[in-house]
């Protein structure tokens, strides 16, 4: 704003000092013509002045009220030549005519004050007072063509002080609007940072309220995690107590019943029948251990992520004779709770079973990655994969899978069953945030 006041002020002054000059020298120039031209019209045909129209032309600058005003003049012909001028010193001569004079010969009027910058202007430039130069076109009274010009100095002291006084008024006056227009933006500015002030506090506020609840519900989701694995972790504990009991109780009872019944079969009358009530009962007693045995796990509490996976795949290997390749990549400091550890169990457990009784134990390949907080386990085969429709996603690919999601939800992680992308087959994958 300051650059654009200077600019304004600059413009505005030069604008009324151009107005004002040109104004002074037309009226100037319009007086004089009115009496210079007729006493110059010797111009069209000679390159002097007749004495008559010298001695007029004299008396008219000296001791009048013009020759107060006028200080010097001088009168040209179109090529240069000084036909008559106040100084004697340069009449006759030729001289080189100047820019303001060409305007003039041309026939316009032209003005500048205190452009003394000509070889013929050294006499004005020693007087030392502020001058206006004018030219003006002498044209001839009966056809108006430009036969000379007239060159005069008038005095501009007066004219100096109107100008200074103008242009300290114009300056003022676009002080004035800039100082305006500068508060007026000042208020806005003002008022647009208040607001911006008021809705940053606002908007701080809110994000805290934002941020308050964010902890509750993060509080909320923990404990309801931890509610979900306890539950998990109690589940397993009575299923593990179940097989006990199924090992310890009714086992033992049919163990006991089959012994019984070596010692009746040579009592019995249809040995037949003994033979056949002996089957059933082994069935019986081999079908109960099987549950008992899935439902039971080992001591996983004290042991690691890579123990766990690598003991079921061992056992998941000498059950059913098919290789399992394991690769188990776990970072320094990867703890997990009971729970995970659980559900890494069961994850894997399921998974190989999966793989052996629908892949056909083909590939069967168990990851497991634990590092930066995250843990992803992936157990994968290259048999024929999940059926087109529907995809495991929607239907969770059976009740076994469908256990294992919820598990693994239920700790806050992420399940995911689809086929493989490199080739033939499908696979697990478990994802979970750890400490």
């Amino acid at each position: 704003m300051l650059l654009s006041m200077a600019l304004v002020g600059r413009l505005v002054a030069n604008r009324i000092e151009d107005g004002v000059v040109r104004n002074t020298a037309l009226s100037t120039a319009q007086y004089i013509d009115s009496i210079v031209a007729p006493l110059s019209q010797d111009l069209a045909d000679s390159d002097t002045l007749s004495p008559g129209a010298k001695r007029a032309i004299e008396e008219l600058f000296s001791g009048t009220s013009l020759g107060d005003r006028v200080v010097s003049f001088k009168l040209w012909k179109p090529d240069g030549l000084v036909v008559e001028a106040s100084d004697p010193a340069i009449v006759g001569k030729r001289l080189q005519l100047s820019d303001d004079l060409r305007k003039a010969l041309a026939g316009e009027v032209s003005a500048s004050l205190e452009n003394l910058t000509d070889e013929e202007d050294k006499r004005e430039l020693a007087l030392g007072v502020p001058l206006l130069e004018i030219y003006s076109p002498i044209r001839e009274v009966w056809s108006g063509k430009v036969i000379g010009a007239a060159e005069f100095y008038e005095v501009a002291t007066s004219l100096e002080a109107e100008l200074a006084s103008a242009r300290k008024k114009a300056w003022v006056a676009v002080a004035l609007i800039f100082s305006s227009i500068g508060a007026l933006l000042y208020l806005i500015v003002l008022g647009g940072s208040r607001t911006i002030d008021r809705q940053r506090a606002a908007l701080t506020e809110r994000l805290a309220e934002v941020q308050a609840l964010n902890d509750r519900n993060r509080l909320l989701r923990e404990r309801v995690q931890g509610a979900a694995a306890r539950t998990s972790a109690m589940n397993d504990q009575a299923l593990r107590r179940i097989g006990a009991d199924l090992h310890d109780g009714p086992a033992q009872l049919l163990g006991y019943v089959a012994l019984r019944l070596d010692a009746l079969r040579e009592t019995a009358a249809d040995a037949g029948d003994v033979e056949r009530v002996e089957r059933a009962v082994k069935d019986a007693i081999r079908e109960i251990r099987t549950i008992s045995r899935g439902l039971s796990l080992p001591d996983i509490e004290t042991r690691s992520a890579t123990d766990i996976v690598q003991s079921v795949a061992e056992a998941h290997r000498v059950r059913t004779a098919a290789p399992v390749a394991v690769n188990c990549d776990v970072a320094p400091g990867c703890t997990l709770s009971t729970a995970a550890k659980i559900c890494l169990y069961r994850f894997v457990q399921e998974g190989l079973s999966n793989a052996w009784r629908y892949g056909s134990a083909s590939g069967q390949e168990v990851s497991l990655t634990c590092g930066a907080g995250r843990l992803r386990l992936t157990v994968r085969d290259k048999g024929p994969g999940f059926p087109a429709s529907p995809t495991p996603a929607e239907d969770g690919g059976g009740m076994g899978l469908a256990g294992l999601r919820d598990r693994v939800e239920s700790l806050g992680g992420v399940f995911t069953a689809k086929n493989r992308e490199d080739g033939p087959g499908a696979e697990i994958i478990m994802e979970l945030e750890v400490a």
